[in-house]
Order: C-alpha cells, then sequence, then structure tokens
C-alpha cells in the first residue's frame, strides 16, 4: 500500500491538471510559451501518475483495468473481473 501523502498528492494533480487543461492548451495553440511557463508544474497532465485504485501502487499497473499486477492476478483468479480467465494451452 502506498502512502497516504504520495496518494493525495496524485489527486491534487490530477484536479490542476483538470482545473488548466483549457489555458494550456490555448496557450500551446498560440504559442505563447513564457506565459505556459508561468503556470503550475503540476498542471501539465505528465505529472500524474497511473496508479492503482485499490493499494495506490505507481508501478506494474494496468491502465485498462486501473489495477496494478498483484491486485489484478487476485481479482482475476477469484473469478471478480469479467472477462479474464487464466490461460491454459
Amino acid at each position: 500500500m502506498a502512502r497516504k501523502s504520495i496518494i493525495a498528492r496524485n489527486e491534487k494533480r490530477k484536479k490542476l491538471v483538470e482545473k488548466y487543461a483549457a489555458k494550456r492548451e490555448e496557450l500551446k495553440a498560440a504559442g505563447d510559451y513564457q506565459a505556459l511557463a508561468q503556470l503550475p508544474r503540476d498542471s501539465s497532465a505528465t505529472r500524474v501518475r497511473n496508479r492503482c485504485v485499490l493499494t495506490g501502487r505507481g508501478r506494474g499497473n494496468y491502465a485498462k483495468y486501473g489495477l496494478c499486477r498483484h491486485m489484478f492476478r487476485k481479482l482475476a483468479l477469484e473469478g471478480k473481473l469479467p472477462g479474464v480467465r487464466k490461460a491454459s494451452w
């Protein structure tokens, strides 16, 4: 489980990205990189980290499911992920 502060920081970044998305698009289209540099750093979408919705783990995530590899495997084996089953051949 990731620390609560790390998860909270990432959520704060998501809100900032949403808040400044339109303004960033306008500035990029106009080519005004000076004004773009004045915006908060965390308002850039590249600073948001994909995290597991259950544990907050920042690595080994499946974006389609929003889960880390550990939780994905656990839930898949329990049959709680529709359409997912263990391969056998």
